[in-house]
């Protein structure tokens, strides 16, 4: 028995060694693209606000509110997008950015993400 455990750690070990990793390359931003308070609605009509502020070369503040959700946070900005919790927010075109929302059903265990487009007001 323990010769399989083993064996199973060993495998899983290169097995995740072997993985690739990308780094994400930080750039200055523009404020005006990301500042301001972004609003939208998820597909179970659940509403969510993204207020950013104080936006410094690729650093901000933000807040993300959906529900009873509140998470505060200073993000780092890479690739047009941040993470902030279970949220993340990447800026689009048009003054529209997408918004995604892991969810974790408390019975079963199961994550999905809600999705939706957020605009600024």
């Amino acid at each position: 028995m323990t010769t399989s455990i083993f064996s199973i750690l060993a495998t899983n070990y290169s097995t995740v060694g072997q993985a690739s990793y990308t780094p994400t390359r930080y750039t200055a931003v523009d404020p005006a693209d990301y500042q301001g308070k972004w609003t939208g609605k998820f597909g179970d009509n659940t509403s969510f606000s993204v207020q950013i502020s104080n936006v410094q070369g690729f650093r901000a503040t933000v807040t993300y509110k959906s529900g009873s959700t509140v998470n505060s946070s200073q993000v780092l900005i890479g690739n047009s997008s941040f993470r902030i919790g279970d949220s993340k927010f990447v800026l689009g075109s048009n003054g529209r950015a997408l918004v995604a929302q892991a969810v974790t059903d408390p019975v079963t265990g199961t994550v999905s993400v809600k999705q939706a487009y957020a605009t600024r007001s």
